[in-house]
């Protein structure tokens, strides 16, 4: 504990008290998810440390909730995207020739229409249940991954060290996962920071144009839209969240910051 960084050990605490939220919500949550228990807008007070909302529900509560639900899906859309996105792009930049220039060109294709805008046209004719969320959020989004892990592993493809292996009569799952993907894990690392954040901001984009997670649960871009009005009249119940998403958002770059220079330090000293 004592290497670390303080901004970073900063963002270790901030992260750790959102996953203890996120797990034992049902604990820490003083009211159930959609349970009206008091006036509409009520100011924070003993009872309602933040307030409530638009029809009456503690927003801590919702916060809370909404928090489980927002890095749930966010993290298990990260996942899919980085697995897929990382096992074909290092695939790719090892294979080379035609298969390298098909998948390249597909999401080329694919990106050239943006991820919102292709979100919402899928999510407008499937059901929008949470696994189809994580689903089209993880795919989308791996088109960006694939094209960073390419672009390094390329460079690493021709390197000495590769050549060694493959000389040695090494196959190609040995060459990708032992011998690049250790070397390129510092930019990806970065990167897994960034695209968290953004799956974040996408469900809560997605929940706040209705096409995200659906009530009655609660997550923070949905607790924005449903609070959105009362901004008019000087209620802050809209502002939370994004405070929320903001504070989530700096942690992680903090963190992710800190173990891209871990990583390379420890790539440099061998």
């Amino acid at each position: 504990m004592r290497r670390i960084p303080l901004p970073a050990l900063c963002g270790c605490v901030v992260l750790a008290a959102y996953v203890i939220a996120a797990v034992f919500a049902p604990l820490i949550a003083p009211y159930g998810v959609d349970a009206v228990v008091g006036d509409v807008w009520e100011p924070g007070s003993g009872r309602f440390l933040l307030g409530t909302d638009n029809i009456g529900r503690d927003l801590l509560s919702r916060l809370i909730w909404g928090g489980r639900t927002t890095i749930t899906v966010a993290f298990a859309a990260t996942l899919i995207s980085f697995v897929l996105g990382s096992v074909l792009g290092l695939f790719a930049a090892v294979v080379g020739g035609v298969v390298d220039q098909l998948l390249s060109r597909f999401v080329d294709l694919v990106m050239a229409v943006p991820t919102l805008i292709f979100a919402l046209v899928v999510l407008s004719v499937m059901p929008v249940t949470i696994p189809v969320l994580i689903v089209v959020m993880g795919l989308l989004d791996a088109t960006r991954v694939f094209r960073l892990s390419r672009a390094v592993a390329v460079d690493l493809a021709v390197m000495d060290f590769v050549e060694a292996a493959r000389l040695r009569g090494e196959g190609r799952g040995w060459v990708i996962f032992r011998e690049i993907l250790p070397n390129a894990l510092s930019p990806l690392i970065a990167e897994a920071g960034m695209r968290f954040i953004f799956m974040v901001l996408f469900v809560s984009t997605l929940s706040f144009l209705g096409l995200g997670i659906q009530p009655p649960a609660a997550d923070w871009g949905g607790i924005v839209k449903e609070n959105k009005d009362g901004i008019v009249y000087g209620i802050p119940a809209a502002l939370l969240p994004a405070v929320a998403i903001a504070a989530l958002a700096i942690a992680v770059n903090l963190v992710a910051d800190w173990m891209l220079d871990r990583t390379s330090s420890l790539k440099g000293g061998r």
